[in-house]
């Protein structure tokens, strides 16, 4: 396929955190608000004068420094990102808004004002409680009332942002614009051959994580038009198409090894995926608006923090509809290492989706700076070949 015009941009945006939108916001006099999980609504992060950037250590390689401060058996995204903090990596953040919903990241976060990692005398960072369970009137009352007072109040009284309904409003106008452009995209993914490719796509929607929304809306606008008029490849060098899932995954080196083995990955339910995280949020007329971001964000994840067994069960069946809406032959699993949440996940994953849906599976634990390339390869490619073999032999059977 023709290349994309601004995917050489889009990856070099996403060899640094601070990189060069980033720091075009900043001489703007924006201020830069970090946060690592799902459940910190990011939206809320985007206020006027305001931008989210979702934290990565692209690049990375042994956390050597961070080990000293976290256990080299804790989490290896958790260590990188402390790791990069400690190398200055973050100096441009004014503050840090944190969620108690993963204790190897608290630490991290924790560890950025201990340290005094972040050269701003005004930096802060701020924790906020998360339920374990969804839907509830009570659970999104009190999310609701920790977003008020854990991240929109520091930011209007530590910084003086406007945390007004009509700023929210102004913030979910411009989220739901880029969700709506992602999304689109991602239909795309649907077609028997897709005119874009995991990896592409993995980049785009990286982007629209670590860089400030307005200075790349006009971007994605036309990346989305060029999609629409772009010509597949009329034999497409991938043999199967799979569901990728899992835990942390922002390097979209990780999906581009899949599709170098043969698996095209059409749909990313992973943390720093689309599948949750790119619905637009839907106001709800007489609903305070605080309490519409937050049921938005408990009702829409997929997180298995949450243990409780409907919701275990209702994740393998949103994983099920994926695959057949996506029309995928497999799924690939891949867990952090020591990450606690998605140990469980992952295991829970593959014996429920092979025994009771019939869906074959490919499991693995990965290290963050995804120094087992080789090993990656040699499963990955294993496992597309089980696949063509099984759709062979379905094919010879219905024959």
């Amino acid at each position: 396929m023709r290349d994309l015009k601004y995917l050489i941009e889009f990856e070099n945006l996403l060899q640094e955190a601070n990189n060069a939108l980033v720091r075009q916001a900043k001489a703007e006099g924006k201020l830069a608000l970090g946060y690592t999980c799902y459940f910190m609504p990011e939206v809320l992060l985007d206020l006027p004068g305001c931008f989210s950037v979702r934290l990565r250590a692209p690049r990375s390689t042994s956390p050597d420094i961070a080990s000293y401060y976290m256990s080299n058996r804790s989490c290896p995204y958790a260590r990188s990102l402390l790791e990069r903090a400690i190398e200055g990596g973050y100096h441009f953040l004014n503050a840090q808004l944190a969620t108690e919903t993963c204790t190897a990241t608290n630490r991290f976060q924790e560890h950025l004002e201990i340290l005094h990692l972040v050269d701003d005398p005004n930096f802060f960072v701020s924790f906020m409680d998360v339920p374990h369970k969804k839907g509830t009137r009570s659970n999104v009352s009190h999310y609701a009332t920790q977003l008020r007072k854990y991240v929109l109040e520091p930011l209007r009284d530590r910084l003086g942002v406007d945390i007004s309904d009509e700023a929210v409003r102004a913030a979910i106008e411009e989220h739901n614009e880029v969700c709506r452009i992602i999304s689109e995209i991602g239909e795309f993914r649907k077609l028997p051959n897709p005119p874009i490719t995991g990896y592409e796509f993995h980049v785009i929607n990286l982007v629209t994580m670590t860089c400030p929304k307005y200075l790349i809306l006009d971007k994605l606008r036309e990346t989305l038009e060029e999609i629409k008029a772009r010509e597949p490849d009329e034999r497409p060098a991938w043999k199967i198409r799979v569901v990728l899932s899992g835990s942390e995954n922002d390097d979209p080196e990780f999906t581009r090894l899949i599709e170098t083995c043969g698996a095209l990955v059409v749909a990313d339910r992973h943390c720093y995926g689309s599948l949750p995280g790119r619905e637009p949020i839907e106001l709800k007329d007489g609903e305070p608006i605080l309490e519409t971001v937050a049921r938005h964000y408990l009702d829409n994840s997929q997180c298995p923090r949450y243990m409780n067994t409907e919701v275990m069960h209702d994740r393998k069946r949103y994983l099920k509809e994926l695959y057949d809406e996506y029309h995928a032959d497999g799924v690939i699993i891949e867990q952090m290492k020591f990450c606690e949440y998605w140990s469980y996940e992952r295991v829970a994953d593959s014996l429920i989706l092979t025994n009771d849906y019939g869906i074959p599976c490919c499991s693995i634990e990965k290290d963050y700076s995804n120094t087992a390339f080789g090993q990656l390869r040699t499963r990955f490619q294993a496992f597309v070949e089980s696949v063509e073999i099984k759709k062979l032999q379905k094919g010879e059977g219905e024959a």
